[in-house]
């Protein structure tokens, strides 16, 4: 997932260097006070900028909680940027004594020796068994998973109140029926910004944890064993990307112009669309905007069908393990694992919680999407096998290429399969 910051490479002299200086220990950007006071260094891309996801507040209750230790918070802006600056650090012994890494940073840097095993914490026997995967890498648990966030449909209420429809679609059928209305009002159906490549990318995998997982809840372990494949498994989500464009509800040559991350929110919270897709994290932000809207799984199943919600598993804490403060740092992960505060940055995201039991906010802007996740319908994006940084990338152009009308429908599928099993 973009926003998550990929594209790190890692080589093995590298991880060679990152186990020696584990070895001599020593974080260089925290410290102890004269009066015992720890200072802690918490490094993370979400917590400032336009996302402070209650960070702040849950920091300030960590030390109010924790007098003897103090929270050096440093907010460091997503996608190439983190990477570029902790990768540095990481091998300088300077970096944070916690960090927030996603699934494929924790494998990345876990492998080179960055990160502390997690497994022996409280918490850790706590993690929902299909969330669990995600923070493991060799058998360890190497970070705490913070959330399990959606990515869906976005409706903008008042658009489609003017168009006469008055619930956000739940199947495909009439998910196109009321485009069609939308069209014929005079507005602006649907946005699918994808300059990236991600928007595509993403909706096919919506399309697909409803109409190939319905079918299979075990397709991706199927694919993995050599069971399944992508053709003619994937033609119904990626025709659907085909349909919206030839019945005019879509220009995709303009949409592949428009950036996912800026523009693409930017306009919706405009008013210029009736629907959008994008990930749970953009609540916040749009309420702002001031009209209802409602966020919803793709509808992408046959009439009558209920959708599956798509989750990914988002943010997590790892632990530095050159830290001079690792009893410290692990106090800080548990903290936020405890469902009182985890709820926090959950109900800024708007995420659902990945641990057995935990808390997961409500908000009426997500009723649809937070019910199919608790009535079992919903599916993890495989981000921690064949859906992995360099997959995603992948399919993300080859889908570009098939909407340009560059290459066929199977052409693309196959090349999508190739991408999934280099893994």
């Amino acid at each position: 997932m973009k926003r998550s910051g990929r594209g790190l490479a890692i080589a093995t002299t590298v991880a060679a260097m990152a186990v020696s200086l584990a070895a001599c220990g020593g974080s260089g950007s925290s410290g102890t006070s004269a009066d015992g006071k720890v200072t802690l260094h918490v490094q993370a891309w979400k917590g400032g900028g336009a996302e402070p996801a209650n960070v702040a507040e849950i920091n300030k209750a960590f030390e109010a909680a924790h007098p003897d230790i103090k929270v050096d918070f440093e907010y460091i802006t997503a996608n190439d940027t983190y990477v570029q600056k902790l990768q540095p650090e990481l091998l300088g012994g300077k970096a944070g004594d916690v960090i927030m890494v996603d699934t494929d940073k924790m494998k990345k840097w876990g492998a080179s020796g960055y990160l502390a095993d997690l497994s022996g914490e409280s918490w850790a026997s706590a993690i929902a068994p299909d969330a669990k995967p995600f923070a493991q890498a060799d058998g360890k648990t190497l970070a705490m998973p913070m959330e399990l966030i959606g990515i869906g449909l976005y409706a903008n209420m008042d658009l489609l109140k003017k168009a006469g429809v008055t619930e956000v679609p739940a199947d495909w059928p009439t998910f196109l029926a009321d485009l069609a209305k939308v069209k014929k009002a005079g507005i602006n159906p649907i946005a699918l910004p994808d300059k990236s490549g991600w928007t595509g990318s993403s909706v096919f995998q919506a399309s697909g944890s409803t109409l190939v997982y319905n079918k299979n809840k075990q397709w991706d372990a199927d694919f993995l064993a050599g069971k399944t494949s992508f053709d003619p498994d994937w033609k119904g989500p990626l025709e659907q990307l085909k349909t919206l464009e030839d019945k005019g509800y879509v220009n995709w040559k303009n949409e592949l112009g428009v950036d996912e991350w800026a523009q693409g929110p930017q306009d919706f919270s405009a008013g210029k669309s009736a629907f959008w897709y994008q990930g749970a994290w953009q609540v916040s932000n749009v309420k702002k905007a001031g009209f209802p809207v409602s966020f919803a799984p793709w509808p992408g199943g046959d009439a009558g069908t209920k959708p599956n919600s798509m989750l990914f598993a988002g943010t997590m804490w790892g632990v530095n393990s050159q830290s001079q403060h690792g009893d410290a740092a692990r106090e800080y992960v548990k903290f936020w694992s405890q469902s009182e505060n985890l709820a926090k940055y959950l109900d800024a995201e708007h995420a659902e919680s990945p641990f057995t039991g935990g808390t997961t906010p409500e908000s009426a802007e997500t009723t649809a999407f937070t019910t199919a996740f608790k009535d079992g319908r919903y599916r993890i994006l495989p981000s921690n096998s064949w859906y992995a940084a360099a997959a995603e990338t992948d399919t993300g152009s080859k889908i570009q290429a098939y909407l340009l009308g560059q290459a066929s429908a199977a052409q693309t599928l196959k090349d999508i399969q190739t991408a999934a099993s280099a893994k």
